[in-house]
């Protein structure tokens, strides 16, 4: 089964491809990429095998869809294995366009691991000769350019 959670999605129809992000949680689909906004649910029928619906909605300009059409319901079936899940399937207002999607879930950052590092103590003085902040910097004068 997919766990809930964060998963990169990577879609393609013969018209073109593209990525976005999809959460997935208790059945629900919720995502977007750079131009759509996605929504939705899935159901198992065991371990591996999977059904949904997915809706998509644009929400900035951009390209056109890998369906042609903005707004479209696509009924996905796939098969899920560990941390990736692939699918396939065509929306109603694009028949004649194939669907297809690889999810991949996302690892969530790992705790920082406590590291011990060692401590050094420095004195409250800089070695003679550093201490620039008692007395003021001179700096050379740039060469004059020669006189034509």
């Amino acid at each position: 089964m997919m766990r809930d959670g964060k998963y990169a999605a990577w879609f393609r129809t013969p018209r073109g491809q593209g990525t976005g992000i999809v959460h997935l949680a208790d059945g629900r689909i919720s995502g977007s990429d750079s131009f759509f906004t996605y929504g939705g649910s899935y159901r198992f029928a065991d371990d591996q095998h999977f059904t949904a619906v997915l809706t998509t909605r644009r929400y900035a300009e951009g390209p056109p869809t890998v369906f042609g059409p903005d707004e479209v319901e696509v009924e996905l079936a796939g098969v899920c294995s560990g941390a990736l899940a692939t699918c396939s399937g065509k929306a109603k207002q694009a028949p004649d366009v194939l669907f297809e999607v690889t999810l991949i879930f996302c690892q969530e950052d790992a705790p920082a691991v406590e590291t011990r590092s060692a401590v050094v103590k420095l004195n409250d003085k800089l070695p003679k000769g550093l201490d620039s902040r008692s007395r003021p910097r001179q700096f050379p004068l740039p060469p004059r350019p020669p006189a034509s």
